[in-house]
This record gives C-alpha cells, structure tokens and sequence, in this order.
C-alpha cells in the first residue's frame, strides 16, 4: 500500500476517533468523518467497507493491547495493581479520546460492546484477580469483591472527565505522575492494604 494511501487511511481514523469521542458512533456520520480528515466519503466504503470497520479499526490501531498482555503476566497483586493503576493512567493521558469512545460505548450499552469486551475483560478479569489473590494472601482486605472490583475499576478506568467539575476544584491540575500516585494511594488505602513496616 502506497504511503499517500496509508496516510489516507490513517487521517480517517483519526477523525473518526475524534468524532466518536466527542458526538458518539450514532451521532457521527461518514460525511463528517470525511469532512475532519480531508478525504473523500467514498474513501472510508474503499478502505474499510462502511463505519462500523472504521469503529473496529480504531481499536485494533489505538488499542494498546501490548500492555494488556504485559498486565496479565504480572502475578504479585501488589506489584501488579500499581502497574496497572500506572498504565491505565498512562493511557488515558496519552490518549484521552480513546478513553471516551470506550467509556461512551460503555454507558450507553451499544450493540459494539461485544466486541470491545474481547479487548478489555482480560485486563479486568486480571484486575479481579489480583484482588482476590490479595484477599487470599491477607493483603487486601473487602467485604464483597464484586463491589470491590467495581470501586477499583471506578478510579482506574473511568475517571471522569474534569472539565464538568471544573468549578468544584479549588488545586491545580495534577500531572500525570501525581495522578498515579493519587489513584495508587486512593486505591490501596480503600483495600486497606498496609505497606510493610508501616
């Protein structure tokens, strides 16, 4: 495939990424998908066979499913929720919109959720798990570990967007760091886990 081609075909799927974060699938048309790119709408029917491609295709480009495998690898729970508290939040800084298409297609239970789960089950089931291996081994301590899981997923995957609570917030924005310290802590001190020699 020729560069100018491949460059195309990468400008579309930007901009569908970007309209999808921002106005959601259903209300994000081929038309302004081809408007924000700079290509002709018959180019996303050529390159991918319709929107719905376009969809699947920004997961398989964006979707850092390198890390993923790299997550479920881990076996120390400890070890294993600060690295993954410090991916996500990685990620999510890094690329924000991919963050709100996943989080819009959540909330909204689109007939697309399928497939998004066969990307993202295995990071949570591995989230779930580390939780219970450190209920088992007497390092985390909760009730029930499906409210538990639910909490935990809360502060790590859908953080939400600041700019709603923007006039509650009296601090500066924290920088990423921080910001993984901050759910590091917030999350370890909720599972009440108790650092040796503390």
């Amino acid at each position: 495939m020729a560069e100018q081609e491949l460059d195309m075909k990468m400008k579309i799927l930007l901009a569908a990424k970007k309209l999808f974060a921002k106005h959601g699938y259903d209300c994000t048309s081929v038309r302004q998908i081809c408007q924000e790119a700079g290509a002709n709408v018959a180019l996303v029917s050529y390159y991918f066979g319709g929107k719905e491609s376009v969809f699947y295709e920004i997961f398989k480009q964006f979707f850092p499913m390198n890390k993923v495998v790299d997550f479920i690898a881990i076996e120390d729970p400890i070890v294993g929720i600060r690295t993954i508290i410090q991916g996500v939040v990685e990620i999510r800084t890094a690329d924000p919109q991919m963050i709100s298409l996943m989080q819009m297609e959540i909330i909204t239970i689109t007939p697309r959720l399928e497939k998004m789960r066969e990307l993202v089950y295995p990071l949570w089931k591995k989230v779930r798990d580390l939780l219970e291996q450190g209920r088992q081994d007497g390092i985390f301590h909760f009730e029930s570990l499906d409210s538990t899981l639910m909490f935990v997923l809360g502060s790590i995957f859908f953080y939400k967007q600041r700019e709603f609570f923007e006039l509650l917030f009296t601090e500066e924005r924290p920088d990423t760091p921080t910001l993984i310290e901050q759910t590091t802590t917030y999350v370890l001190n909720a599972l009440r886990y108790q650092c040796k020699g503390e």
